[in-house]
Parts: C-alpha cells; sequence; structure tokens
C-alpha cells in the first residue's frame, strides 16, 4: 500500500503542505459527505480568511457560513465555529493530542478523531470513512450495508489491524486515495495493489461490496419561498433557526403552500404584500427527501410593521446578508 501511494498516491492537496493540526481538521471537516475536488477552493478560501483557530474563533457565525455556502450540510460549520471556540477558550488554542479530547469537540467523531491523529500527530489510529468501509468490505468480503452496527463493528476490527507501526500520516491518507480513485464504486482492480489478496476481486464481483443501504422512497415536502421586494428592489430575507435544514442560514421567508400568503405575511412578517406571482416550482433533495420549492413573488406595500435587524433584514438582490442556501441562490438568479 505505501508503495503503491508513494508512485501514485496524491501528494498535492492544499491541507499538506503545510500539514498542521488545523489544517488538517479544517479540511477533515470539508471532506465528510463532500468530495476532494469540490472541497479545495472552499478550504484554500476558508484558509485565506482564517488562517488559525484564533481568527476563526473570533469570527462572526455569519462569516463563517458566508464562507461555507454551496458546501452545504451546514452543521459541520456551525460545530467548527464551536469547537474553534472551544479549542482557543478551555485549551489555550493548542489541540488536543488525544482521542477523547476531539471525540468531546462538537462535530467530531471517531473517524473524523481518527484521521486529524493519525495525519497531524501519526498517532496509530485507524479511520472509517466511506473509502476506507469500501476498501476494507471488498478485501475482506465483508457482507451487509456498513451503516448496521454489526457490520460496522466488524469493518472497525479490520481497520485497527491493518493499521502500520510506521509512516501512519502516509497509510491513512494511501487508504483514502485507494478508495477514492482505484476502490471506487465501480473499481479498476488492474491498478489495485491489493488485488491479489482481495477476497471480492477474486470472486469476479468486487463491485458487490459493500452491500447497499436498503432502498426506500424519498419523502416530498412542499414550501412556498417568498422573494419580497419593496419600493427601492430590497428582498425580504430571513435568518433561519440554529437548528435544523440550514440552521442558522439567511434565507427567503417560507410560507406554507395551503395557506393564504397575504395573511401570513401580515401576520408573521408584519408586512402587507400585493402583485403576488407564482414561478416554476423547483425541487430540491436533500440525503432524506425532496423538498419542492414554489417561488412567489410579490412588492411590500407602503407602510409595514417590519423591524429589520435580528431575524429579518431587507438587502438588494446582488447583497444578500451572507450565506445563502443553494437553491435560494439559484432562485434568486432566476429572470
Amino acid at each position: 500500500m505505501l508503495a503503491w501511494f508513494d508512485a501514485h498516491g496524491r501528494h498535492d492537496l492544499p491541507w499538506q503542505h503545510p500539514r498542521t493540526p488545523y489544517r488538517v481538521w479544517i479540511s477533515e471537516i470539508m471532506l465528510q459527505q463532500t468530495q476532494v475536488n469540490t472541497v479545495i477552493p472552499y478550504f484554500e478560501r476558508f484558509m485565506q480568511r482564517f488562517p488559525d483557530v484564533h481568527s476563526l474563533a473570533a469570527a462572526a457565525q455569519d462569516e463563517v457560513l458566508a464562507l461555507w455556502s454551496g458546501l452545504g450540510y451546514y452543521a459541520r460549520a456551525r460545530n467548527l465555529h464551536r469547537a474553534a471556540r472551544h479549542i482557543v477558550e478551555r485549551h489555550d488554542g493548542r489541540f488536543p493530542t488525544t482521542l477523547e479530547a476531539w471525540l468531546a469537540l462538537p462535530g467530531i467523531g471517531r473517524s473524523t478523531a481518527g484521521a486529524i491523529l493519525a495525519q497531524a500527530f501519526d498517532q496509530r489510529q485507524p479511520i472509517l470513512d466511506g473509502n476506507v468501509r469500501r476498501v476494507l468490505a471488498r478485501y475482506h468480503a465483508i457482507d451487509g450495508w456498513p451503516g448496521d452496527r454489526a457490520v460496522q463493528d466488524r469493518l472497525w476490527q479490520r481497520a485497527e489491524a491493518a493499521m502500520p507501526h510506521r509512516r501512519i500520516a502516509d497509510y491513512t491518507q494511501a487508504i483514502m486515495d485507494l478508495g477514492a480513485t482505484v476502490c471506487t464504486r465501480q473499481p479498476d482492480c488492474t491498478r489495485c495493489p491489493l488485488a491479489e489478496g482481495c477476497r471480492a476481486h477474486a470472486t469476479g464481483h468486487p463491485q458487490a461490496w459493500p452491500g447497499r443501504k436498503p432502498r426506500k422512497a424519498l419523502p416530498v415536502r412542499r414550501t412556498a419561498m417568498l422573494i419580497l421586494r419593496d419600493a427601492d428592489g430590497r428582498i425580504l430575507f430571513e435568518r433561519r433557526p440554529p437548528a435544523g435544514i440550514w440552521g442558522g442560514l439567511w434565507s427567503l421567508p417560507e410560507c406554507p403552500v395551503n395557506e393564504s400568503v397575504p395573511r401570513h405575511c401580515r401576520e408573521r412578517l408584519g408586512v402587507d404584500v400585493d402583485h403576488l406571482s407564482a414561478g416554476a416550482t423547483v425541487r430540491h433533495t436533500f440525503s432524506h427527501f425532496h423538498l419542492d420549492i414554489v417561488p412567489v413573488h410579490g412588492r411590500i406595500g407602503g407602510a409595514s410593521a417590519l423591524r429589520e435587524g435580528g431575524t429579518h433584514i431587507l438587502s438588494p438582490p446582488d447583497e444578500p446578508p451572507g450565506g445563502l442556501p443553494t437553491p435560494v441562490r439559484r432562485l434568486l438568479r432566476q429572470p
């Protein structure tokens, strides 16, 4: 594996140069459920603005979310910000060096903690991200969906047993690279350094591992997003609650599709609206449901009880107040 990594692994990722605990930590959080090529530009912008844990801890959450906008899974950004403050306030800005201390930070699970300790501190800690699960499940022909507890326990045992006693950081990167570039969903076994001993490869059907999650149809939710402009063309934005989908981000006000928009705006937002028109429905898919969004355009009347600041603000369409969810940005770009 290490010989293959020396010749074919990824050695030019931005968080590898320099490979500090801070840079490894930020990259590992960004890489959760997100591909490397997507992460790289976000990581580079993040480092330019927040070069160390102190600058991140001192930042406003809005600024952190704005730099994260488009990367998805926004709870990662909120937890990252909280963890930075935890490290500064409780560890005097020094990064933990034990698994238990990392697990105590917001947004850190066993695999992420192991990846940070292995790559930044050269500690013999296993990881089990999606790429590593795929490699180990195939090499040992471990049946079942890795999300099942029993299957996951077997994979952790194999991950621990495979850890070397030298070049730990390189091995950790190597097994992730192998899963990301060779042992993919449709594996290229001719390029794999582990093919000779791989039990899944020996069957002739390596793509049958790991087992797939039992499929079920995603439910569909519907909402109306209100694109409300005042006489100056400014759009009304609303900050979402800190928990839940898009938590803490600025977004467009929403109205249940079966409610009266004028009444909803008057009672909930304190504004009168007219000249209402609905646009074409836009579907945004999350991991566990589809969201069908009906954009409703309208004009805010002259007198209103809207109080800007806090949870509502009027902003020009080309100057939104920080990070916006991807479908909201898409709606605002529509003619």
